[in-house]
């Protein structure tokens, strides 16, 4: 089977890792991809959003699977594509994947299905955004209804903060075109998860569940990020709690999808937040998370090729148990200095072999580049994910920080408390 990755992250590199190691997998093909794809096959400069291009490449190479990485490929329409060249995808067509592109249709998707999420309201101009606010308390949760990368997010904490996302949005356009439409909601307060189903447009399968860091700094603070690092499994997500995610949101989004006529395949993740009345909703995103996926391919023990070609192919009701390893896994993300607003790149990056040799370590590239001497250099915020298994919780987050002071990199930096919500008494 030839498959065809799309993307350059580090998300990208463990799917490619694990897709690997499959007896099924016999040509494995990253666009754009990087230096750590370029380690396990073919990658071709093609860009992710590219998507009558990468349709043409799949046709062209005879590729059996695609799997789509990034939200910016699904939001382009790369699944569609690639169903009028009967090429097989693992990814949701760009109706589905509004889910994740448009937060303001996600909201309004959950009130048709009653699906519990927070309350909410709809604005595309600041000064009734800021009516609206009035009298209410803080904090205040304020969104881009757009494609952010992960940074689109707002908790203020006082009514001036708020006042100055609002602006930010929507009157100097932080987010381009991402920030024509604001969403308001109400404060959930609680502890965060992250679950993921594989979807086939009719039946979908839990795949796991992990907790992520979204703030730049230790102790949760700083400005939200793309992630900063996760661990698997979330002591906060039981399985009961799981049980209760597949039957009042992810079955009845899979129903209410089918029935207005937008289908979901792919993986579908559902950012949770674990409250006294269950999980509820915080959004939808189309695609795996990115740190948390590299945190669940480190505890996958089952082939993952064929599940996702079940997947893609509708198939999934005839799949295969998937199993995991019982160890817990953790990922910390090495970003480069300024991140996330402005992320210095170019900086060379030494002790990466080495650093990958400690013992349960697995290291994946995401914003790096080769350049033509041979070294290693930054090329984006996200730069390295160092990922690591253990016995215990605590000793593989001991094993990823022992893996990254082998990293000699001074333009970078990273959390030094991935898990401790789950490591402290």
């Amino acid at each position: 089977m030839k498959i065809l990755i799309v993307g350059s992250g580090g998300r990208e590199h463990a799917l490619g890792w694990k897709l690997k190691q499959s007896p099924l997998v016999s040509e494995l093909i990253s666009a754009p991809g990087n230096p750590g794809l370029a380690e396990l096959g073919r990658t071709v400069p093609i860009k992710s959003d590219d998507a009558a291009e990468l349709a043409a490449f799949a046709m062209r190479e005879q590729i059996d699977l695609v799997v789509i990485g990034p939200e910016a490929a699904a939001a382009a329409g790369l699944a569609d594509r690639l169903a009028q060249v009967g090429v097989a995808c693992f990814g949701p067509t760009q109706a589905a994947a509004e889910l994740e592109s448009s937060k303001a249709f996600m909201k309004d998707f959950c009130a048709r299905h009653g699906i519990p999420t927070a309350g909410y309201k709809v604005f595309d101009d600041a000064i009734h955004a800021k009516a609206y606010l009035g009298d209410r308390e803080p904090p205040f949760v304020i969104k881009a209804d757009g494609l952010a990368g992960g940074k689109g997010v707002v908790i203020a904490a006082t009514r001036r903060e708020a006042d100055e996302a609002i602006d930010q949005i929507l009157f100097w356009r932080k987010f381009g075109s991402a920030g024509q439409r604001i969403v308001i909601e109400d404060f959930l307060p609680g502890e965060e998860a992250s679950f993921f189903a594989l979807c086939d447009g009719e039946t979908a399968i839990a795949f796991g569940a992990a907790q992520d860091h979204k703030r730049a700094y230790d102790g949760d603070k700083g400005p939200n990020t793309g992630g900063m690092g996760a661990y698997s499994p979330a002591p906060i997500f039981t399985d009961h709690a799981r049980d209760q995610t597949m039957e009042r949101i992810i079955l009845p989004t899979l129903r209410g999808m089918k029935a207005e006529g937008r289908p979901f395949v792919g993986v579908l993740f559902a950012g949770l937040m674990i409250t006294p009345d269950g999980p509820k909703l915080i959004e939808f995103n189309v695609r795996f998370g990115d740190p948390e996926c590299q945190t669940l391919m480190r505890r996958l023990k089952s082939d993952l090729a064929p599940v996702l070609l079940a997947a893609a192919k509708g198939e999934l009701a005839g799949a295969a148990p998937v199993e995991w390893d019982a160890r817990p896994a953790v990922t910390v993300v090495y970003a480069a200095q300024g991140y996330p607003d402005e992320p210095l790149t170019g900086s060379v990056i030494r002790g990466v072999p080495q650093a990958n040799a400690v013992e349960d370590v697995v290291i994946f590239h995401a914003g790096t580049k080769v350049d033509d001497a041979g070294l290693l250099r930054a090329a984006g915020g996200r730069v390295l994910n160092v990922t690591a298994t253990g016995a215990t919780l605590k000793d593989a987050v001991a094993q990823a920080y022992a893996a990254v002071s082998v990293i000699d990199w001074p333009g970078g930096f990273c959390r030094r408390d991935i898990a401790w919500r789950a490591l402290t008494p």
